[in-house]
């Protein structure tokens, strides 16, 4: 259905293959904006999460430490468990508390399920090959990671941490109010205002050329990489999910949404909500600089670490090479050959073509799955194990922290500006 109002041209990035015939054949509706809403939707570049920001201000007024330990006491047992709340706290965890009227829990459990049949799939080549190297093609979000330093030392625990949230958020039962997903995403959620109150009181942070640091629009595009960019990363290595799978998905991840502090009216209620939030985010966010380079080279190195674990052997720098080379191979048929030799990507023939053979193993192996009793339920125990087994390792070696605190610093006033990254 066309939208109504005046057209505007596409953006730029569906003016190259993949994106030029992907969005036309995959797209369920007609997903361009008016000019109108494309103006509505970019007010949010402009727009924080107040009400964890408030908390953050609230940790700046108490002693250090205390509002920290009074948020990690409500995450763990409920604002009823703190003694006299701050009015910050109780609100924050009044709005999270509060399930909205619509969510459905047999779409968040089936959802669950979706994600965990995805497996090293989706652990190991959506997640970091598509979602995590076609969002740094976002270079206005990619300020706050450049601002951190550190890219090759601080490129692994960052990928494993945010695949052990993801795997945390996805497994059956996550979003349960004490489930560990849960819990990490009202941690995430504050960790993203304490980098804002970091970056807003960075001198160097350019509000013209990157927007309110860590907004909106930004934590949005974050939501559609988790479920848009999954759902067609796995697809294109020819997994098979139906219409009620893919809408629960989408529904999962509109609940998190919601966790994160986000807008109602940001987030996307569906598939084509989410494929017209695509439209608007290559239209102004997907615009690739340097930073968008570093960044890519960063997690591709990571990525190879992820596997071998760093370990230094001569059999283990040969597994690392060569899942560098297929993940950087499946980023590259993905993202299209402009995006992929401006991030710096090898350009790999031969593992192109293994890319190409897996998907269709996999696409001629969910025939069966499809039809045989047991097999889907076989599939998703499986991948789940596969994955926990994978990204609990890697985050282990690496010294993940799922509480986030080292970026408690960024919220005390008292620190030097040379203190406020790291």
């Amino acid at each position: 259905m066309r939208r109504s109002g005046p057209e505007i041209p596409d953006p730029v990035l569906f003016g190259a293959f993949p994106f030029n015939i992907g969005f036309r054949l995959l797209a369920p509706d007609d997903i361009r904006p008016t000019a109108a809403q494309r103006e509505s939707y970019r007010r949010f570049t402009r727009i924080g999460d107040p009400v964890a920001d408030a908390v953050v201000a609230m940790f700046r007024r108490l002693p250090t430490g205390v509002g920290r330990r009074m948020f990690e006491l409500a995450v763990e047992q409920g604002i009823e468990a703190v003694d006299d709340p701050p009015g910050e706290l109780t609100a924050f965890f009044a709005q999270v508390d509060a399930m909205p009227y619509w969510v459905d829990p047999h779409k968040l459990e089936l959802a669950a399920r979706v994600t965990a049949r995805t497996g090293p799939w989706g652990a190991y080549f959506a997640l970091p090959g598509l979602a995590l190297m076609g969002g740094y093609l976002a270079s206005r979000a990619d300020k706050t990671l450049m601002a951190s330093g550190n890219l090759t030392e601080m490129a692994p625990r960052r990928l494993a941490e945010t695949a052990n949230w993801w795997l945390d958020v996805t497994s059956p039962g996550g979003l349960g109010r004490f489930a560990p997903g849960f819990k990490g995403i009202l941690r995430v959620r504050l960790m993203h205002a304490l980098v804002r109150a970091g970056m807003q009181r960075r001198p160097d942070w350019n509000y013209d050329e990157w927007d309110h640091p860590v907004n909106q629009s930004q934590t949005v595009g974050t939501l559609m990489l988790f479920s848009l960019a999954n759902i067609i990363g796995c697809q294109a290595l020819g997994l098979r999910f139906s219409p009620s799978e893919k809408a629960a998905v989408y529904h999962f991840w509109r609940y998190v949404g919601v966790l994160l502090g986000l807008d109602p009216e940001i987030i996307p209620a569906d598939e084509v909500d989410t494929w017209r939030l695509f439209w608007l985010q290559a239209d102004y966010e997907f615009l690739p600089d340097d930073d968008s380079r570093k960044l890519a080279q960063a997690l591709l190195a990571a990525g190879g670490e992820s596997l071998t674990l760093d370990d230094d052997d001569p059999a283990s720098r040969v597994v690392r090479q060569v899942f560098t080379n297929y993940v950087a191979a499946y980023s590259r048929l993905l993202l299209g050959r402009s995006n992929a030799d401006f991030l710096g990507l090898p350009d790999s023939k031969p593992f192109q073509a293994a890319v190409l053979l897996t998907a269709a193993v996999n696409r001629a192996a969910e025939i069966p799955r499809q039809f045989v009793p047991g097999a889907t339920r076989v599939s998703e125990v499986l991948g789940q194990r596969v994955r926990q087994h994978l990204i609990r390792r890697f985050t282990a070696v690496t010294s993940g922290d799922n509480t986030y605190s080292r970026h408690d610093k960024l919220g005390d006033s008292g620190r030097s500006q040379s203190e406020l990254v790291g």
